[in-house]
């Protein structure tokens, strides 16, 4: 699968809120820091008038419209680019912090396209989950769901693998398996703050049972948590 490029396009999306869907030519496997369009940013409207405080348009998925503070950070750094930065600086501090001394991070952001590749399957994977933690995406919003990422030229395997992940009942260990390094693990808990609604009781409970699972501490939590919300 393509799907480095498809969340860049689709984060980019976030930022820039509005415009016309990927030309039909454009390559969905571009880099992290290929340019992106407003292919989604039409669908806020949509699922405001279609689902109210839904899943899409109340702080899941609906942050990738540009309907969450925390988009500043989007904005700040640029699509993809924004998780890989931010889990840098988190996670260095914390090695600092633990050792007195900090290995490169290897986020996203710094990586040849196959590991950049299992990084950004990793952190969308996280997305999805995290839209769902409040428990309101129902078939007819999964269809819209669908619908809106075939519009944008996600491939028929992107789309099959979107598919899956949104059948699936959440359970946050499953998430947490396509973790294989603390730095991926980072991202994907950035990743889920970035779409889940930290007030609300179940999504909490969500991304503290996902931190858990994802063998994030306390010290590490907090400073991912507060990266996040530095002013940018």
């Amino acid at each position: 699968m393509k799907l480095q490029g498809f969340l860049d396009h689709l984060l980019k999306s976030a930022q820039g809120g509005g415009g016309a869907p990927a030309p039909a030519g454009r390559d969905p496997g571009a880099g992290a820091g290929s340019a992106g369009g407003g292919a989604l940013g039409n669908l806020g409207g949509l699922l405001n008038a279609d689902f109210g405080r839904g899943a899409l348009s109340g702080g899941a998925l609906g942050l990738l419209l540009g309907r969450n503070k925390t988009t500043r950070k989007l904005a700040t750094y640029g699509g993809l680019a924004a998780i890989g930065v931010m889990a840098y600086k988190a996670y260095g501090d914390y090695q600092r912090q633990q050792s007195g001394r900090a290995v490169e991070p290897a986020t996203v952001d710094r990586l040849p396209p196959p590991q950049a590749e299992l990084h950004s399957e990793a952190i969308l994977r996280a997305i999805v989950a995290a839209a769902k933690a409040d428990g309101h995406i129902d078939a007819r919003e999964r269809e819209v769901i669908e619908g809106e990422f075939r519009r944008v030229n996600a491939d028929a395997e992107v789309q099959q693998w979107l598919h899956a992940e949104l059948e699936k009942p959440l359970d946050p260990a499953e998430v947490a398996g396509a973790s294989s390094s603390p730095e991926i693990a980072s991202e994907m808990y950035l990743a889920s703050l970035l779409v889940a609604d930290e007030q609300s009781f179940m999504e909490r409970a969500y991304l503290d049972e996902l931190a858990r699972k994802l063998g994030i501490d306390d010290a590490l939590k907090s400073r991912l948590e507060a990266q996040l919300h530095k002013p940018a």
